[in-house]
């Protein structure tokens, strides 16, 4: 059956007008997206495929152009829509960012942060730089490490920061292992860095590791 021949209720976007995009399961939003079907199945049986083939939204959204593409009912114009929609949503945040205070939206910086590093294969090291209210200035990638190290140079950062005028910023790395939780040496340079930082009255407000799905702030395990 068609989907216009579902009830009005039923219909992923009519559904979403009417109660929002969060009443919408992963295989509507992907319908939405999607638009059509192939033949002889509709956008939401398409999309129940989709999510069954890939093993889930997340990996979806995540996968390169020749493992989307090789999908059935996907091809290089809906990778390029799709890649858009990212890159907006990411947009989208770090306009929030800007217009806010980063220690007044601890989930949104977080949420940011893990846009930005989540899919890393490789350590990459990463600074967000704060003017004195607090909101955000620029993003910033440092250092690049192997899939277990990244080599991390506090005159480097103390560089980018009085280049930028920075009051504080807030220090983030992935560990693509997937566990967040912080290894001594993560620890180490995070002390090197406050104290490289606070010759030049600049505050390390927060450190971030982010792993898979997870994110550990240093600052409310109290270790800054």
């Amino acid at each position: 059956m068609a989907i216009t021949d579902w009830p009005a209720e039923e219909r992923p976007r009519e559904k979403l007008l009417a109660r929002g995009a969060q009443a919408l399961s992963d295989a509507e939003l992907l319908a939405i997206f999607l638009r059509t079907g192939v033949q002889g199945v509709s956008a939401v049986d398409l999309a129940r495929q989709l999510l069954e083939h890939f093993g889930g939204l997340r990996a979806l959204l995540e996968c390169d152009l020749h493992t989307f593409c090789a999908a059935h009912g996907l091809g290089p114009a809906k990778y390029v829509q799709l890649q858009a929609v990212l890159e907006m949503s990411q947009r989208h945040l770090e306009a929030q960012l800007v217009r806010e205070s980063a220690l007044e939206s601890p989930t949104m910086v977080r949420r940011y942060l893990a846009g930005k590093l989540r899919h890393e294969p490789r350590e990459v090291f990463a600074c967000l730089l704060l003017d004195n209210r607090h909101r955000v200035l620029r993003y910033e990638a440092l250092f690049y490490g192997t899939i277990n190290a990244a080599s991390v140079h506090p005159r480097e950062v103390v560089k980018l920061a009085l280049a930028h005028n920075a009051a504080a910023l807030i220090l983030a790395h992935n560990h693509p292992s997937g566990v967040a939780e912080p290894s001594q040496a993560d620890r180490q340079i995070t002390d090197r860095l406050i104290q490289a930082l606070g010759l030049v009255d600049i505050r390390v407000l927060d450190h971030v590791v982010i792993g898979d799905g997870e994110s550990v702030s240093f600052a409310e395990r109290g270790l800054l």
